[in-house]
């Protein structure tokens, strides 16, 4: 399908879009092509992915920025494969409830809570996924139904999908910036167990080894976020899309069938760092394949440990997460 129209008053490109993009499938219904099941309802990722793949053209200029603003006048058109639009890969997200076995800690304070596998943290861009945050508050407010609205939970760090083990909430917003400074000074010490392969370059893994190379996004923009080494560029203190120093330590606990069991300490908080750092060494993670693993049943990848000193109590803490079977050498 293609589309243009004419832009009535001053807005933003995403949500002109979002108003005006369910209209024209319904005049395409209407109209007899589409045999009446078309789906009218456009979620605000669909727009944002369409803009960023540049599918959106803005006075005949290809625009890849959801926020653009438009002036009264602007003419707007879109390409759209409608088949492919329409298509919604089902992420294989396992079902999941928080229960007194999966809090490792918690007091008026902060929960400490085993993240399971296929399970995100956080709503996603979809905003129709169940994630860890939410199922802490239902846990919360099944334990203190007499409340009205639903309990306060900070989300203060984050885990990737496939990334089971310890991960942090606040239970009041009175500790949010004391648990939030001892994450960004990495003054919270976090301890990874991996499963990892040896590519052939890499003659021999040593007991212990540091991994101090910078890491930038190597993707573009509209494609899935992939992290890379940039060695020898300009590195700086912060920004999204520059080159950020890292550094990881490394313990090998194990070897077992050719895979190697790995410690990791990353004393950084980069954007996959300790998958892009293991890649880029010789050892990619068991089911990283984006990072050049292995096929696997899932990333092999958990966070064992967390230590850090309580914002109220000064008590320095030290939670653990039982390692799955898997990650057993």
């Amino acid at each position: 399908m293609n589309k243009k129209w004419n832009v009535l008053q001053n807005t933003r490109l995403d949500i002109f879009l979002r108003e005006q993009l369910p209209l024209c499938m319904k005049e395409s219904d209407g109209a007899g092509e589409k045999g009446g099941n078309v789906q009218c309802e456009i979620s605000n990722s669909k727009i944002r992915r369409l803009i960023m793949a540049g599918a959106v053209f803005v006075n005949g200029s290809q625009c890849r920025i959801p926020a653009f603003m438009m002036n009264k006048g602007t003419e707007v058109s879109a390409v759209i494969d409608e088949k492919k639009f329409f298509y919604e890969k089902k992420p294989d997200d396992i079902q999941f409830e928080v229960t007194d076995k999966s809090v490792l800690f918690e007091d008026d304070a902060i929960i400490v809570v085993n993240k399971p596998a296929f399970f995100p943290t956080e709503e996603t861009i979809a905003g129709n996924r169940d994630n860890l945050h939410a199922a802490v508050i239902r846990y919360l407010w099944k334990k203190n139904p007499s409340l009205r609205n639903p309990p306060y939970v900070g989300i203060m760090h984050r885990l990737d999908r496939e990334t089971s083990g310890v991960i942090l909430f606040t239970k009041t917003r009175t500790v949010n910036a004391a648990v939030h400074d001892m994450f960004e000074s990495h003054s919270a010490k976090k301890v990874y167990r991996a499963v990892c392969t040896k590519n052939s370059f890499l003659k021999e893994v040593p007991e212990h080894f540091s991994i101090d190379e910078p890491i930038g996004r190597v993707s573009s923009s509209s494609a899935a976020c992939k992290m890379g080494v940039l060695p020898g560029k300009n590195v700086r203190a912060g920004g999204a899309k520059e080159c950020l120093p890292a550094r990881t330590d490394f313990l090998l606990v194990g070897r077992k069938n050719n895979l190697y069991y790995i410690e990791a300490r990353p004393l950084t908080g980069r954007t996959h760092q300790i998958r892009v750092h293991l890649s880029w060494y010789g050892l990619p993670l068991v089911g990283d394949e984006l990072y050049g693993g292995i096929p696997g049943g899932r990333i092999m990848l958990h966070a064992q440990s967390l230590t850090f000193t309580h914002p109220l109590t000064n008590e320095t803490l030290c939670v653990s997460a039982p390692l799955p079977e898997e990650f057993l050498c």
